[in-house]
């Protein structure tokens, strides 16, 4: 039976946090199709499944740590529906296992009662407890995995049913008294749509939603891994680098011009659009070769000077984080192909495709929040970088610009600002600012259409 194991997502990562199942016990699942999510310092990332047939065991459940290299689940090969040597394969481990009647499964006639694909997540033991105590599934609220009724709840349900009213005249089980402790409702609150009028989830739920369209409330949403990781990133960074944002001016009027005359056979070819994001990232890549100290990490006392460009390249996830996937040897790529890796590496991010060591080695940043009309953004150094450039919107501004006879003229050209944050511990702002003075002329005149 093969196993699903913590993966190695990283050379220099050693334990994985579950953070979530796609599937649970019982369910068929695709060689390849994704399985589980796994989060690390780093990344949040989907991980395949190692075999088709059906997950017949969770031994590590979301929100767990473990080494690299744990089992944390098995699969069975056989396909879904297939005859059993064992009639305890489909058993969770951790609820039913141990049951002595697990091998115990519906006669016929109740398992075509309780059918359906409801039914299909079952384990033996709630099949028959359920068909002990004439219920439906749908009678039983699930408090496993994907909502998964578990033996518990069919007891809890049964304990709740038998008991005397309360002091709100109604029978709740613990899952329902806990919803209402937590909508800040009583039962009296709610209209049970359960059998004798009993109070289920659903009916909780419901309540609540109606509530709160007449009253404000505030709601408490806990930080998720990576936005934790974030916080405490941000914060170890303003309290290690000496913060300076410096700011230029840039006119894109040379790369407006040439995105109007190949982007649109661009986007046809490529299938996306030509922003301006790879001429940036291209510019700023082709300063740093000639402002190396920007292009370097704080070591112990002393300056890192890398030798490769790897440009970290912000990533937003839907407003739930930031990740900074890293273009290798950068300095190596012309316009198009910088334009290939960007959209690859941030289309990987968002699908949660990429591994930690996409992420990994980068010597330089770019955050690009222009695309949403920002005027300037100061943003966080990436540690233990020294500095990180922000690219904010580019417009269409009024300028004085030099005619062919000397003379000055008004035209619209597109304009926009570059923010560059620095380690004041390791540069001056001379030469910040002599950075900034080649990414602006680079960007102004380089010969971006012979590279597309």
């Amino acid at each position: 039976m093969p196993k699903v194991t913590m993966p190695q997502l990283g050379e220099t990562v050693a334990e994985g946090t579950v953070t979530k199942w796609f599937k649970t016990v019982g369910e068929p699942v695709d060689k390849g199709e994704a399985l589980f999510e796994v989060s690390t310092d780093k990344v949040d990332t989907e991980i395949p499944s190692p075999a088709g047939g059906t997950l017949t065991a969770i031994l590590v459940p979301a929100g767990q740590t473990v080494d690299v290299g744990t089992t944390i689940g098995l699969i069975d090969e056989e396909p879904a529906g297939a005859a059993k040597d064992t009639p305890q394969a489909g058993l969770s481990p951790q609820l039913d296992a141990g049951d002595p009647a697990a091998g115990s499964s519906l006669p016929a006639t109740n398992a075509r009662r309780a059918g359906g694909p409801a039914t299909e997540r079952l384990s033996p033991v709630v099949r028959r407890l359920l068909a002990e105590h004439h219920l439906e599934p749908g009678d039983v609220v699930g408090t496993g995995p994907a909502g998964r009724i578990t033996r518990e709840d069919v007891i809890a349900h049964v304990a709740a049913a038998a008991a005397p009213p309360s002091d709100e005249g109604a029978a709740v089980s613990p899952v329902v008294r806990r919803l209402l402790r937590e909508y800040g409702l009583s039962a009296s609150d709610v209209t049970g749509t359960g059998p004798g009028g009993r109070i289920q989830r659903r009916d909780v739920e419901a309540a609540a939603a109606t509530s709160s369209k007449g009253s404000r409330t505030d709601e408490v949403v806990p930080f998720s891994t990576i936005r934790r990781l974030t916080a405490e990133h941000m914060v170890r960074s303003k309290a290690t680098s000496a913060h300076t944002l410096m700011v230029r001016e840039i006119d894109y009027e040379n790369v407006e011009r040439v995105r109007r005359r190949h982007g649109p056979p661009f986007r046809e070819r490529e299938g996306y659009s030509l922003t301006y994001l790879p001429f940036n990232a291209v510019a700023a890549v082709q300063a740093l070769g000639e402002f190396p100290y920007l292009n370097a990490s704080v070591g112990d006392d002393a300056l890192v000077v890398h030798g490769a460009v790897n440009l970290g390249i912000a990533v937003d996830l839907d407003g739930q984080g930031l990740v900074v996937p890293v273009v290798r040897d950068a300095a190596a790529l012309s316009l198009r192909e910088m334009a290939e890796r960007v959209r690859a590496l941030a289309t990987g991010a968002r699908s949660k495709r990429l591994t930690v060591d996409d992420m990994s080695h980068g010597t330089f940043t770019i955050t690009n929040p222009g695309p949403y009309g920002t005027l300037l953004t100061g943003a966080i150094i990436n540690q233990p970088q020294v500095a990180i450039l922000a690219t904010d919107g580019v417009s269409r501004k009024p300028v004085v610009v030099t005619g062919a006879d000397g003379e000055e003229l008004i035209a619209i050209h597109s304009i926009g600002l570059v923010a560059l944050t620095f380690d004041h511990r390791v540069i001056d702002g001379a030469y910040a600012a002599r950075f900034l003075a080649r990414l602006a002329e680079i960007v102004e005149t380089r010969d971006w259409a012979s590279e597309l």
